[in-house]
């Protein structure tokens, strides 16, 4: 299935406040199958089979163990083909997402990459595994703290941290080879544009609502813009919310 035809599916990416409903479905993880085999088949079913190829990709989405980023009362849902809620109204991407997102944003090993909303601190798990150095920022404390404690817990050691507005970047660090953003802004940040290395491509969900998920690509002489799919993600907050487009 090609990133277009999976549009659809995408526009179920944001899920807030279903934590309860999620939970009184009784859904429970299938007897005998272990963490492993079930993240083997959501990269088979859920990503591999709608178009991802990359295999520094796969195989991250393969060994990460997603359920250790949910709240305990949601880890049997850890490997189905949806976001859910992580707390302070934030939520971690579907899987299809994550693979998306990080394949377009083209990481190699050792590349310098910039992720703007920890939330969960999955993605940035994803981007660690793959041998990036990764700096991330997130805004809401809490979930800041709590995604940092979870990477350490499981031997990230890749990984910068800041707890923060994300908006400005992380400029004392720049440039990056890529930027990942994980909220969505009714713009482009200008500063997040400016921090790319040339050839640097910045993955951004932009608009209100529904998003559009576009690259925007550092060049020689300005950027270059693609837009992707459809998608929903929480808005972006903070300066974000301040700055006119």
């Amino acid at each position: 299935m090609t990133h277009a035809r999976a549009a659809v599916a995408i526009l179920t990416a944001l899920v807030l406040g279903c934590a309860a409903s999620l939970t009184s479905q009784g859904q429970q993880r299938p007897a005998g199958r272990s963490a492993d085999q079930l993240r083997e088949e959501m990269v088979t079913a859920q990503i591999a089979s709608q178009g991802i190829t990359d295999p520094l990709v796969l195989r991250a989405m393969k060994e990460v163990p997603r359920h250790f980023f949910l709240p305990e009362a949601l880890r049997a849902h850890a490997y189905e083909n949806r976001a859910l809620p992580v707390g302070k109204q934030q939520t971690i991407s579907q899987p299809y997402i994550v693979a998306l997102m990080t394949e377009l944003a083209r990481v190699e090993p050792g590349e310098k990459v910039l992720e703007v909303g920890t939330g969960s601190g999955y993605q940035a798990a994803i981007l660690a595994r793959m041998g990036a150095a990764v700096y991330t920022v997130e805004i809401v404390r809490t979930l800041a703290h709590r995604a940092r404690k979870t990477l350490d817990s499981l031997g990230y050691r890749n990984i910068e941290y800041r707890a923060g507005d994300g908006y400005r970047g992380w400029p004392e660090a720049a440039p990056f080879g890529a930027i990942l953003v994980t909220a969505a802004p009714n713009h482009v940040p200008q500063p997040l544009v400016d921090q790319l290395a040339v050839g640097g491509r910045l993955i951004i969900p932009v608009g209100a609502a529904v998003q559009k998920l576009m690259v925007i690509t550092r060049t020689a002489d300005g950027t270059r813009s693609e837009e992707i799919i459809p998608v929903r993600f929480v808005p972006m907050t903070g300066e974000a919310e301040r700055t006119p487009r």
